[in-house]
């Protein structure tokens, strides 16, 4: 039973033994899974951590495919691609002597990554599993006058709501505020969570301390990563990382937002909770996903079901 020292969303993974941590969205996701699965392994958990991957994947080694659409990443393998955050990722795990292999999903449709997914969960015998987001678009249900970069979102989710052999699926948003760069509007983010907590399935909020070792390794990897790509750095990592450090406002730390205005703040750093199940069930067009094979499909589906549909816009008083 959660209590008031421990979030409920900490609570359920304690309980699981083996508990697998994928980046939702894609790219740098997974590092906003970084500070949960440090703490979780400083426990005695066995965690892994996997990517919605934004690489071109089938270029790698035959060796590393467990399942067409699911790729073992470690510090060694080869890619001509110079952008391969999973990659990265296992490096800085190398670095620092950990267990470093990051799983790779192939950006696929719904029923392709489902099969992926389960093939990891039976590979590795996963009863719990984490979905982070790096930012809250997840939260939004469709009928928002913005919804950030939905596609890779929505295909984890629908993926992992269609795996009920799996006990705990969960999860978690780091970055309040990051989206506003996508044109999602914050105060819909927090009547979507009223809503999902009248409908019991919000599970709190906790902050990253930032002088703690799971704060302080998370700053690390964000650095490590932003020095592999000093041209592409992670904004929503950056932006985290920026505000665990105390800064606030238009932080500046890579020229890919200079044409947009930044609000680095102290909820950034907070992470906010909810299950699968209910997210699922809160969101209008899952079930209108569900058996595309393709990410373009899922676009395209997205597109048709908002093609006229009425935009839910923010109280005029809470503007952003």
């Amino acid at each position: 039973m959660p209590t008031l020292f421990e979030p409920p969303l900490l609570t359920r993974l304690k309980a699981a033994d083996r508990i697998l941590i994928a980046g939702a969205g894609g790219g740098f996701d997974v590092y906003a899974g970084l500070p949960i699965a440090l703490a979780l392994r400083a426990a005695g958990k066995e965690v892994h951590l996997a990517s919605l991957s934004f690489s071109h994947l089938y270029g790698l080694d035959a060796d590393v495919w467990l399942e067409p659409e699911l790729a073992r990443i470690t510090p060694d393998t080869r890619s001509a691609e110079p952008y391969f955050p999973e990659r990265t990722l296992a490096r800085w795990l190398r670095l620092h002597r950990m267990p470093d292999t990051v799983w790779a999903f192939a950006s696929v449709g719904v029923q392709p990554l489902r099969a992926a997914y389960r093939a990891l969960v039976e590979h590795l015998g996963i009863d719990a599993i984490l979905l982070v987001d790096g930012g809250t678009d997840i939260l939004m249900r469709g009928d928002e006058a913005g919804l950030g970069t939905p596609e890779e979102d929505m295909a984890s989710l629908a993926a992992v709501a269609g795996l009920p052999e799996v006990p705990e699926r969960l999860v978690a948003c780091l970055g309040f505020g990051v989206d506003a760069y996508h044109g999602v509007s914050h105060t819909l983010v927090l009547e979507n969570l009223a809503a999902l907590d009248r409908a019991g399935g919000y599970l709190g909020a906790f902050s990253i301390p930032r002088d703690s070792r799971e704060g302080s390794l998370y700053l690390d990897a964000v650095q490590h990563a932003r020095d592999a790509f000093p041209e592409h750095p992670s904004i929503v990592n950056g932006s985290v990382a920026a505000a665990l450090q105390g800064r606030f406002g238009d932080v500046r730390f890579t020229d890919r937002t200079r044409n947009s205005e930044l609000f680095v703040n102290p909820l950034m750093t907070l992470y906010f909770g909810v299950t699968v199940e209910s997210l699922a069930a809160h969101n209008l067009y899952l079930d209108r996903i569900e058996r595309t094979h393709l990410m373009r499909q899922i676009s395209s589906v997205i597109e048709e079901f908002r093609d006229g549909l009425p935009s839910r816009r923010p109280p005029r008083m809470f503007p952003h």
